[in-house]
Parts: C-alpha cells; sequence; structure tokens
C-alpha cells in the first residue's frame, strides 16, 4: 500500500511540474517602475502577449476576478470606494489594461486617495487613449495620470 501511494504522489508531482513548466506572460514581467524610461516591446513578445491577452477565456478570466474584488469590497466597505487597498486598486487597473491592451508595457501605481499613474509604452495612438477610462472603470480610481508614450514594437 505504501509504494502505491508513493507511486500515485510521485506520478501526480511530476504530471504537475511538467504542466508548470510553460509560464505564461503575466503582469509579473511588466516593468516596476513608473521612473524608468520606457522601452519598445519585441514583435514577438508583442504578437504572442496579444494572442494571449484577447482570448475570450483570458477576458472572461480578467472580469469574473474584477468583479469578485468588486463584491468583496462591497462586503467589507457595505459597497463603498473608499478604504480600497492600493495594491488591490492597482492589480485590478492591471488586468483591465492586459486585457484590454494587451501588446502594451504599462506601470501601475495607485495612491491611498484614489489617483492612478499609469506608465510605460503601447504600440497605437488608440491604446493610448483608452487608458484613462478603462482604468476609471475600476471602483476606488478617482483620478488617472498617464505618463505612457507610444513606440513601435522593437524589431529582433
Amino acid at each position: 500500500m505504501k509504494k502505491l501511494t508513493i507511486l500515485l504522489l510521485s506520478g501526480f508531482l511530476c504530471l504537475g511540474a511538467a504542466a508548470c513548466s510553460d509560464n505564461a506572460k503575466t503582469a509579473a514581467d511588466a516593468p516596476n517602475s513608473t521612473q524608468a524610461s520606457p522601452e519598445a516591446p519585441k514583435v514577438d513578445d508583442v504578437q504572442k502577449a496579444q494572442e494571449d491577452a484577447q482570448s475570450e477565456t483570458r477576458r472572461k478570466q480578467a472580469n469574473a476576478d474584477i468583479k469578485a474584488r468588486e463584491e468583496r469590497n462591497n462586503a467589507l466597505n457595505q459597497g463603498s470606494a473608499e478604504n480600497r487597498s492600493e495594491d488591490d486598486i492597482e492589480s485590478q487597473v492591471r488586468s483591465k489594461l492586459e486585457v484590454n491592451i494587451p501588446n502594451g508595457e504599462l506601470v501601475v501605481k495607485a495612491e491611498d486617495n484614489g489617483a492612478v499613474t499609469v506608465s510605460g509604452t503601447v504600440v497605437k495612438q488608440d491604446q493610448l487613449a483608452k487608458i484613462e477610462p478603462l482604468a476609471k472603470q475600476i471602483k476606488g480610481v478617482k483620478s488617472v495620470d498617464v505618463k505612457a508614450t507610444v513606440a513601435a514594437p522593437k524589431a529582433q
């Protein structure tokens, strides 16, 4: 019985390790400073990110995550946008921008007064114009300072 348990457990661990070997690009891969000079993304990176971020599954996941966080906020703050965590606002804005501007390299910084600063690069001017309205859709965001620029993707 012990050998069977060990065999099943090791098989499960091996399968789990193999399934996790191809990591998806996430917000953790984004630049972490609003002060750094923006650098345009590589063409291949843009295409991969766009395919991943524009998938219907990704959109549903991001919207479900944002909705769940807002419901949790409603339960804790009686529906108020006040007293929201800066990290929570940053994360929600970042998710909203990743889904709707997938080939941008944007950094989001929130302050406790509801002010959000977005910097980095996007590929097209219309994407730059989308940043402020998308960020303001998140409960608790009062103002958005867009410091992002338009930059063509890097060629390899």
